[in-house]
């Protein structure tokens, strides 16, 4: 592994996979939320976005964990390894609940990233399979042929998946 995209549904266990790959790598992990959004949960302009992954994609290695269906492209291009956690809804509710519980609606010290669970992403995740999941694998068809795509479907397979990683480094 060199160039890994993590992807998947709000509480699925992408940073926690993503910090366990990168570690196994030997490099860092980018948690897109912490690129994307400002202190106040403001947004970065599409362009200024894309442009910023445009260049940590540029790295000969990387571990980059965040959905970001509008620039999944640019990180599925250059990713020799994707990880898609697709685990059920309520995994992934479940996800989102213990990590409200862990950072109590504050800082994320681990990915700079303030946990903010809204209705609308509690909505969100409960739609994702339905609605977002078919997008991402028409990407994932479009745009990573190339890379090894491993579809993850319960954290047991999440822990299998690292350890494997961590057996071939």
């Amino acid at each position: 592994m060199e160039r890994v995209a993590v992807i998947g549904c709000g509480g699925s266990g992408k940073t926690t996979v993503g910090r366990r790959l990168a570690a196994v790598i030997g490099t860092t992990v980018t948690h897109l939320d912490a690129v994307y959004y400002d202190e106040h949960w403001n947004g970065l302009p599409q362009e200024e976005f894309a442009a910023v992954q445009e260049g940590l994609v540029a790295a000969p290695a990387w571990v980059i964990d965040g959905n970001y269906a509008s620039t999944l492209p640019i990180r599925l291009r250059r990713a020799t390894h994707v990880v898609f956690l697709d685990p059920p809804v309520l995994t992934c509710l479940w996800g989102v609940l213990q990590r409200r519980l862990r950072h109590r609606g504050g800082q994320h010290d681990e990915t700079g990233v303030y946990d903010r669970i809204t209705w609308g992403f509690v909505k969100y995740v409960w739609n994702y399979r339905k609605e977002m999941r078919p997008r991402v694998l028409l990407l994932l068809a479009e745009h990573a042929r190339h890379a090894e795509v491993r579809i993850v479907r319960s954290r047991r397979a999440a822990n299998a998946l690292v350890s494997e990683a961590a057996r071939g480094a």
